[in-house]
């Protein structure tokens, strides 16, 4: 696992001298950021350098558009996952209202001090500095001076489009795992410590485990899933329900619940790990709890008949 540091202005800086440095946000880590991180580790190797991630502590548009940001891994989880890419260092920069009012050679000037990389690798969107004004353009000609080579690379794409985070974000949107996995280059994950519930689930011979997670973290769309749930190294089947179902719609206030299958125990304050691997269907409102319970109990056993462990 690599180091994660902080940088700043006279802060970590000297790790960048002779570096081979991959820079975004990264949220999601798919498969056109594992392409720009392998980019990065690739020349690293020729040159002997090492390779860092850097990227920011908080999503930009955290601090820009909180009310309608959809993030697919939670900050900590992004940078975790940062550290086990391959590199040999996250570096993180401190993203402020003052960092976003740089303009854009300020902002590089802050961000490497006078350690500029050996290469800087971004895709070729890439825009920095205040009102995202910076381009690779403007990389390149900063790159001359400083003598560091600016590695552009065209986004990965796959059925006609890149791949971006907003797509696979919409794909999961609507309820299409498969879709997104395939863009993430593994099952689409959401982790969480559990949450005391209603105790219904358990009463209709179904319990679960809740999570709540914050608006900016609902990123899949409404609907039951099949999904792999792990609580420390076990590893369970799980049914999921996101969102909640109109029948106990007043009572509430998780909107993820897991069953794990053949679990026995208290999750109450443990962290829990569920990877969705298919919808199974939407959120449907039942006539009564007994047509609720009958549809769970099949979904239940679908996930057994389809879910290898």
């Amino acid at each position: 696992m690599a180091q994660i540091f902080s940088v700043g202005p006279e802060q970590g800086q000297y790790r960048f001298k002779g570096a081979s440095c991959a820079f975004g946000v990264f949220d999601g880590i798919h498969l056109g950021h594992k392409y720009l991180l392998a980019s990065a580790c690739q020349t690293a190797e020729e040159s002997g350098g090492a390779t860092v991630a850097l990227t920011f502590d908080i999503d930009p548009d955290e601090l820009f558009h909180p009310d309608r940001l959809k993030k697919l891994l939670a900050n900590n989880d992004r940078l975790q996952a940062l550290a086990h890419s391959g590199v040999d260092a996250v570096a993180m920069l401190y993203f402020t209202p003052e960092m976003a009012a740089l303009e854009p050679r300020e902002f590089l000037d802050t961000c490497f001090g006078d350690f500029p990389p050996a290469y800087l690798h971004v895709g070729s969107d890439f825009r920095f500095g205040a009102k995202a004004a910076g381009t690779v353009d403007d990389l390149r000609e900063w790159g001359k001076v400083t003598g560091t080579e600016i590695c552009v690379h065209s986004l990965v794409s796959t059925d006609g489009a890149p791949i971006t985070s907003t797509r696979i974000r919409l794909l999961l949107e609507e309820g299409k795992v498969e879709e997104a996995n395939a863009l993430l280059g593994y099952p689409y994950t959401l982790a969480d410590v559990v949450k005391p519930g209603r105790g219904e689930g358990k009463d209709l011979g179904f319990a679960t485990a809740n999570m709540e997670l914050e608006p900016m973290r609902r990123v899949l769309g409404e609907g039951v899933y099949a999904a792999r749930a792990y609580v420390g190294l076990q590893e369970y089947r799980a049914a999921v329900a996101v969102g909640v179902s109109p029948v106990f719609e007043a009572e509430t206030t998780s909107n993820i619940e897991v069953h794990l299958l053949d679990f026995e125990g208290d999750l109450y304050g443990k962290r829990i790990e569920v990877e969705f691997l298919h919808r199974i269907r939407p959120m449907i409102e039942f006539a009564s709890t007994e047509e609720l319970v009958a549809e769970v109990k099949a979904n239940i056993e679908w996930v057994r008949q389809n879910v290898p462990l």
